[in-house]
């Protein structure tokens, strides 16, 4: 580290830019939210449309779109497809508790196994949870049996999805106050 990295005002300027990154991300305005909601709704919706609908130029939506990709609001795009068209009709989710020194060695099999769609290092006994997708109940035993070197496994078997995923709700933007509201008053 150099002497201008160390000193204090460089370490200032620092924290403050994670503060403002962080910051960019929770000052979301009505029309970011809105964008937001309209995508939410139909993700497929062209840049004209959209912009019609939350009452933007199209040019100031795709600027729009652009930062909130580079902040982090919107993480990625992508379609959704059926995993029984593809042949894996079988959800499972897989609780391990790795052995000493095998929590990495998990992360990585998971993230290399293609029928594994979701992994998340939780909290509580089991150190992951896993989602995943098989041919046929037969081949359970051999998904299983990859994690089973690295530790124990719990196994649930999806019998159905009464919530599917789902994005997270947006919250709706009131807007300005509307005018010869008096203050006080409930609406």
């Amino acid at each position: 580290m150099t002497a201008q990295e160390s000193s204090p005002f460089f370490l200032k300027q620092i924290r403050n830019s994670v503060k403002n990154f962080q910051n960019e991300k929770s000052a979301l305005d009505p029309k970011d939210l809105a964008i937001l909601k309209c995508l939410q709704n139909d993700p497929r919706l062209g840049i004209a449309d959209l912009a019609r609908q939350v009452e933007l130029s199209a040019p100031t939506v795709r600027d729009r779109l652009q930062r909130l990709v580079e902040i982090g609001v919107i993480r990625r795009w992508w379609i959704e497809i059926d995993p029984s068209a593809l042949g894996y009709p079988v959800c499972v989710y897989i609780r391990v508790r790795p052995m000493p020194g095998q929590l990495n060695k998990i992360a990585a099999l998971a993230n290399e196994l293609p029928q594994v769609v979701e992994a998340h290092r939780v909290t509580g006994e089991d150190c992951f949870i896993i989602k995943a997708y098989v041919r046929a109940l037969e081949n359970l035993d051999q998904l299983l049996d990859r994690f089973l070197a690295f530790g124990q496994t719990t196994t649930s078997i999806v019998q159905s999805s009464p919530v599917p995923q789902r994005g997270m709700p947006v919250p709706v933007s009131r807007g300005p106050e509307r005018r010869g509201a008096r203050k006080g008053l409930k609406r």
